[in-house]
């Protein structure tokens, strides 16, 4: 049998095609490998950027493998009572310390955790012919891998409780007017305009760009006097650690030489 996750280092850029036909359903051994990636991406320091996609042009994933966990005897309704591995499920919806951004390039149907999985994402490039959808609450499932509690801030309300209650489909371009989409491309170029933005991320300031990502994080739900506060007290370690790095001043050196930076991640 196949591997369900492929992994291709490509300079900093670490990209992780979820491969289980026909669907790219998520069983949890297919989850632990997903986490395992996502881990080397956060670990490895000459990686500075992830993509994720899905094989096939048809489903970038519909989600949680439901046929394979009833024949395992799983329990669904507290999906954390099982070892999914690092990450939590799909290996990226419960990783907190990820500091380096990723890239979701949609190639297909993100259906459930598929979904969930795109919303754990930073960027969302999708092919036009995608299509998101949470079909959980017929099934009398909770989407709580990142579904109750991401969709809330990506998508307005309305529309959100539609996709829950109705289960219809979101469509890629419907996705990109409310935000929550940053780019629909035809389904040749998906792949091409990711790696384009891959690279232009990992070409800047990686320690930079790591602090970013530590600092919306913990800013999350506080008001702007306590952001202000958090950070001016020194209780961001990436942050701190990219004020004092050689990048910073690198950057500042290059900006008055009129010549790009060369940043090494230090």
């Amino acid at each position: 049998m196949s591997e369900p996750v492929r992994i291709e280092r490509r300079g900093h850029v670490l990209e992780i095609t979820l491969d289980r036909p026909k669907v790219n359903a998520i069983d949890i051994e297919a989850s632990r490998a997903l986490g395992r990636a996502f881990v080397r991406l956060r670990d490895e320091p000459e990686l500075r950027v992830g993509i994720v996609t899905g094989a096939g042009e048809r489903v970038f994933s519909a989600g949680w493998d439901v046929k394979a966990a009833h024949a395992a005897g799983g329990d669904r309704l507290r999906w954390w009572n099982e070892d999914y591995g690092p990450g939590g499920f799909a290996g990226l919806t419960d990783l907190w310390d990820l500091n380096k951004p990723v890239i979701a390039a949609v190639n297909g149907h993100a259906i459930g955790g598929g979904f969930e999985l795109a919303l754990a994402c930073d960027l969302v490039i999708a092919a036009e012919h995608a299509e998101f959808r949470m079909p959980g609450m017929a099934l009398g499932i909770l989407a709580d891998a990142g579904g109750v509690q991401r969709m809330p801030r990506r998508l307005p309300y309305n529309v959100m409780m539609e996709l829950f209650l109705l289960g219809r489909p979101l469509p890629a371009a419907e996705a990109h007017r409310y935000g929550f989409v940053n780019a629909v491309v035809p389904k040749s170029d998906l792949m091409a305009r990711a790696r384009e933005w891959a690279d232009a991320i990992a070409g800047g300031a990686p320690l930079t760009i790591q602090a970013l990502k530590e600092a919306l994080r913990a800013m999350d739900g506080l008001s702007i006097r306590e952001a202000f506060e958090l950070v001016r007290e020194g209780r961001l370690p990436a942050y701190e650690k990219a004020l004092d790095s050689e990048d910073s001043k690198e950057g500042v050196r290059a900006f008055a030489e009129k010549r790009k930076a060369i940043f090494k991640g230090r």
